[in-house]
């Protein structure tokens, strides 16, 4: 991807979606998706299981072309530039937007090497004990493990290992982070600690987040977008509303939206 000129003007939005279609083979999975990403946000995806949501996430980073016979209509652009142009190298892509998955997934490896393996693939030259640090630091993890480093990842709780995959993904200094269910596998406390990071994070980066719990989407997001299946019959997602998200759960302006967040249905 070409590298912003220093006095270059930032796009308004750091995402864009414009009128996205994904397919899987002839199956289309997500219709005619229409939002926008803000800077220093968090926005949550919400709505029904199969209704597309980590559909829609993994586009944001091109990680759906990991599965043979994916394609798409529409845009989605990063700081003005599409993702998807043929010039466009994704893995580059994957580096400035990381992702961080439903479970913990920490490398078989020591937490150090957790944080360094990324950085040191992607070229890094710096000080990596600083690097380590810091990512662990933002990731609110430092304190609990800094006696333990050496330690392999898997050893910790599952909350100490989803906030170290985030760190790892801090390592190669992402501007935007995906969280797909982040806090699913969690307990309540350790939930809350994902959250209260996440607010600390958004200081520096853009969060985009799917959850399918409506308390979490409304404590710690600014903007939601609400997916729902499309009403032409299709097994179709697309999304229906998408508002500041203190309007989403108490004003919504569609029905379906009022009925999803007061737990009507869904």
């Amino acid at each position: 991807m070409a590298q912003p000129l220093p006095n270059q003007e930032k796009a308004r939005y750091v995402l864009e979606v414009k009128d996205l279609s994904i397919f899987y083979g002839d199956f289309r999975a997500v219709t005619s998706v229409n939002v926008p990403v803000h800077r220093h946000m968090i926005t949550a995806i919400i709505g029904p299981s199969g209704c597309g949501k980590s559909t829609l996430l993994r586009a944001f980073n091109r990680m759906n072309e990991l599965v043979i016979g994916t394609s798409i209509e529409g845009e989605v652009l990063f700081e003005g530039e599409n993702l998807f142009d043929p010039a466009v190298d994704p893995v580059e892509v994957r580096y400035r937007i990381g992702m961080v998955f439903q479970k913990p997934n920490p490398f078989p490896k020591s937490i150090y090497e957790n944080i360094a393996w990324g950085a040191r693939i992607h070229g890094y030259k710096g000080n990596m004990d600083e690097l380590v640090e810091s990512c662990l630091r933002q990731a609110a993890l430092w304190d609990e493990v800094k006696d333990i480093l050496k330690q392999s990842g898997l050893a910790i709780s599952g909350g100490q290992q989803q906030r170290l995959c985030i760190a790892r993904a801090l390592a190669v200094q992402p501007e935007v982070i995906l969280m797909d269910e982040p806090a699913s596998a969690l307990d309540p406390i350790a939930t809350l600690k994902i959250e209260e990071l996440m607010q600390e994070l958004k200081k520096n980066y853009t969060i985009v987040i799917v959850t399918h719990n409506m308390q979490q989407a409304a404590r710690a997001s600014d903007y939601t977008a609400m997916m729902m299946l499309s009403a032409n019959g299709e097994r179709s997602g697309t999304v229906i509303e998408f508002d500041q998200t203190n309007r989403i759960f108490t004003n919504p302006r569609d029905k379906r939206t009022e009925d999803y967040v007061t737990g009507r249905f869904g």
